[in-house]
């Protein structure tokens, strides 16, 4: 048996754009989701329902279509990051970091030895793997959010961190740290994202935004690898442009 492929860390070495979908809390979804050509699906463990229970039967959903499983954690401590790996997460998304320190701490605890101190347990990926812990860390994805004007003030540190995938510039606690609480399209907020995403690609590293229909041909000339949509929109729109074609 060999590790199955991390999609996203493939496109993204080819220089290629990733794109994964949010907004299932099930695995049924996730299954009938699959053939839709995407090439991750995000998985919501910050504010969402997804728990430890629940991360295996998600990932295997992922698996079948060969998307990758990626889970927002809700906390940088090992023990959380580690263990949603090992339950079979193919990539980890790290909220909140502020510091070169913070970006640290998550490498160290996300990859194996002799990169990090990862605790040695079989992941569900690595089953029937006979030389999983070698392999791992080539295919474990890390994206870590910059969400706080702090994280942009200290986005130069942050960016010297080894190891890290995705730098994604994160735009609602972003707008609230800035004082535009709600309103993440405010021009000086949309400024800093802009500002921001340049800045990861100046230094050589993979950039990550939350796209929408409006704005993704925007952020693929703006040169972002990896790009995070909701269904919850795509539902909204069909629901109302069914009732308006139904008189409704």
């Amino acid at each position: 048996m060999e590790m199955r492929p991390n999609r996203v860390k493939q496109r993204l070495d080819a220089g290629e754009p990733a794109f994964a979908v949010g907004g299932f809390y099930d695995s049924d979804s996730i299954d009938q989701f699959g053939p839709n050509g995407f090439d991750a699906i995000w998985l919501e463990g910050e504010h969402g329902n997804v728990d430890f229970r629940d991360i295996g039967d998600y990932t295997r959903a992922c698996d079948i279509w060969g998307l990758t499983s990626v889970v927002r954690i809700n906390m940088n401590e090992p023990g959380v990051i580690y263990r949603t790996l090992d339950r079979g997460a193919q990539g980890l998304v790290l909220p909140h970091v502020n510091t070169r320190e913070e970006a640290e701490r998550f490498v160290d605890a996300a990859k194996f030895a002799p990169i990090g101190n990862r605790g040695l347990f079989t992941s569900r990926q690595g089953y029937g793997v006979q030389e999983y812990y070698r392999v791992a860390n080539d295919h474990t994805l890390l994206v870590v959010l910059i969400e706080d004007i702090i994280a942009v003030e200290n986005l130069d540190e942050i960016l010297k961190v080894d190891h890290v995938d995705v730098f994604f510039v994160a735009p609602s606690d972003l707008a609230a740290t800035m004082g535009h609480i709600g309103s993440f399209d405010h021009p000086d907020v949309q400024s800093v994202i802009d500002d921001a995403l340049a800045r990861i690609r100046q230094a050589g590293r993979n950039a990550g935004a939350l796209a929408t229909d409006d704005n993704v041909v925007k952020y693929l000339n703006a040169g972002v690898k990896f790009m995070l949509t909701n269904v919850g929109p795509w539902i909204q729109s069909g629901a109302a442009n069914f009732l308006a074609k139904a008189g409704r």
